[in-house]
């Protein structure tokens, strides 16, 4: 859909910039997903000279998040957005933000494999966990893109389904971590690895929070997919 409003076909000028803010909002998950890549390639081969150029690199998303930023303050001291272009202003400031923490995070995957050891004891049930966990969450992470684009409010609430597994995940890599034994460097890794799905699982949501993005622009109402602060009950 259109970024453009038909209301207000009198600026065209304001919708070009509108729709050129948009273009490189989502094209700052693109700058997220190679991130991302590079993250996950890292954990599996425990390689840490590629995690710091991960971390390194992270300026490339920080600057994005600055252009879209100032981008977006200029627009709104020059013009007058109303209604669904309003929304659509609004919603950008939350997804480049958005991108901006996936970014962080996969700085923070990053960082944590200094501290396992340049060869430390790995074991590789957990790695193969956190391989699947991360295509779910890459998966997420394009999916929001294609749903924020596309207007697409079924496909952004399908995301709440990816990201069950990818909780899942989470809970099943700290059970294995707990379970490594007595050893203290293996205890000291999979520990490490436990953050390293945590960060995982935070990516995951800024997805779900872009794909609560795009129903508020569609609809002009905000609602959580999912309560997270609901504690399911125990089983009996």
């Amino acid at each position: 859909m259109s970024a453009t409003s038909p209301t207000h076909p009198a600026r065209p000028h304001f919708h070009d910039e509108l729709r050129e803010l948009e273009t490189h909002t989502l094209e700052g998950l693109d700058l997220v997903l190679e991130q991302l890549d590079r993250s996950l390639e890292a954990v599996a081969h425990q390689d840490v000279e590629l995690a710091s150029m991960v971390i390194a690199d992270d300026d490339r998303v920080d600057g994005r998040y600055l252009e879209i930023h100032q981008g977006v303050l200029s627009l709104l001291a020059r013009q007058s957005p109303v209604a669904g272009d309003l929304r659509i202003v609004a919603a950008l400031l939350h997804v480049i933000r958005n991108v901006e923490r996936m970014g962080d995070q996969c700085v923070n995957i990053c960082k944590l494999l200094p501290l396992a050891g340049n060869e430390p004891p790995t074991r590789p049930e957990i790695l193969a966990k956190l391989a699947r966990m991360g295509e779910v969450v890459r998966s997420e992470v394009s999916q929001s893109k294609r749903a924020f684009a596309d207007r697409d409010v079924e496909l952004a609430e399908d995301l709440v389904r990816q990201d069950s597994e990818v909780n899942q995940i989470q809970r099943d890599i700290f059970q294995l971590a707990v379970a490594v034994g007595d050893d203290i460097d293996t205890r000291e890794w999979a520990m490490c690895m436990t953050m390293v799905a945590r960060a995982l699982e935070r990516v995951g949501d800024n997805a779900v929070d872009i794909g609560e993005q795009t129903a508020f622009v569609v609809t002009g109402l905000f609602r959580e997919f999912s309560d997270s602060s609901h504690v399911p009950a125990a089983k009996s």
